[in-house]
């Protein structure tokens, strides 16, 4: 049976509750994982949730900070819930489908603005969480498992609105990219959206500086859908909601979907 999964930066899930609502009734995707909640658990806006068909609902959850969610219109079970790099943030929930599929849904540190861990330690806890990732991989090959959310890395020149002068800004330097890479070939992650968008400029993120996002264009494409090898082959249908970007008091994200034939 096919299923629809969505993934969202949401940048705090009760202020923008009704945003959420909106996504749920107009787009109905099966699953979605949510990111920047900014919410304790128990806090979170279930019932608006629930109002939508989405009665079931997995997360991590800090006051102010960080925060990931799992929505789901079918039962889901927990599946993991890693603390990466022993930082103590709310970073990453897994679940269970009922079809035996594991979702990720993760937070990556953002990193901070000067991309050097020597006076930036915003910058190393982010490239210590990605290590954290790989290793994990590494040890333990995910199998029917599809990682999601705000990676917080545009890893392809055409994931940013200009490769070169971003080259020395963080989510797209070198150091970043790479260790992106290898935590990706650790787990054998095949990148859905590029899989079936594989040319042109694509971008998840516009910077809420821009006085006009939409024209300016200045995007970066920071949100992934990832799954292993043996069931990226039924995912297709990728696309990235850029006008929710454009929603009144949106997320600086779009959220990005992918269907699973599975």
């Amino acid at each position: 049976m096919p299923f629809t999964l969505a993934t969202w930066n949401i940048n705090s899930v009760r202020l923008r509750a009704a945003l959420v609502a909106r996504l749920l009734r107009e787009e109905a995707p099966d699953v979605l994982c949510l990111q920047e909640c900014k919410s304790p658990v128990d806090k979170i806006p279930v019932d608006v949730f629930k109002a939508h068909g989405y009665a079931h609902c997995l997360a991590r959850g800090q006051k102010g900070y960080n925060g990931v969610a799992i929505l789901s219109k079918q039962p889901i079970e927990e599946a993991g819930a890693e603390d990466y790099a022993g930082l103590g943030h709310a970073r990453h929930i897994a679940a269970r489908l009922e079809n035996g599929v594991t979702v990720h849904n993760f937070y990556v540190p953002a990193g901070g603005d000067v991309p050097d861990r020597t006076v930036n330690e915003k910058f190393g806890q982010k490239l210590d969480y990605l290590a954290a990732m790989r290793d994990a991989f590494r040890a333990e090959t995910p199998e029917r498992s599809i990682l999601v959310g705000d990676l917080n890395i545009a890893p392809r020149e055409d994931d940013v609105w200009n490769h070169k002068q971003l080259l020395k800004v963080v989510s797209h330097t070198p150091v970043e990219v790479e260790a992106l890479a290898e935590t990706q070939e650790a787990g054998g992650w095949v990148d859905v959206t590029r899989k079936d968008i594989p040319e042109g400029n694509l971008y998840s993120w516009w910077s809420y500086r821009s006085p006009d996002w939409d024209a300016a264009d200045k995007g970066r494409r920071l949100d992934h859908v990832w799954a292993t090898p043996d069931i990226a082959g039924a995912a297709h249908s990728s696309r990235i909601l850029r006008d929710v970007r454009g929603w009144e008091q949106p997320s600086d994200h779009a959220p990005v979907f992918a269907t699973f034939d599975i």
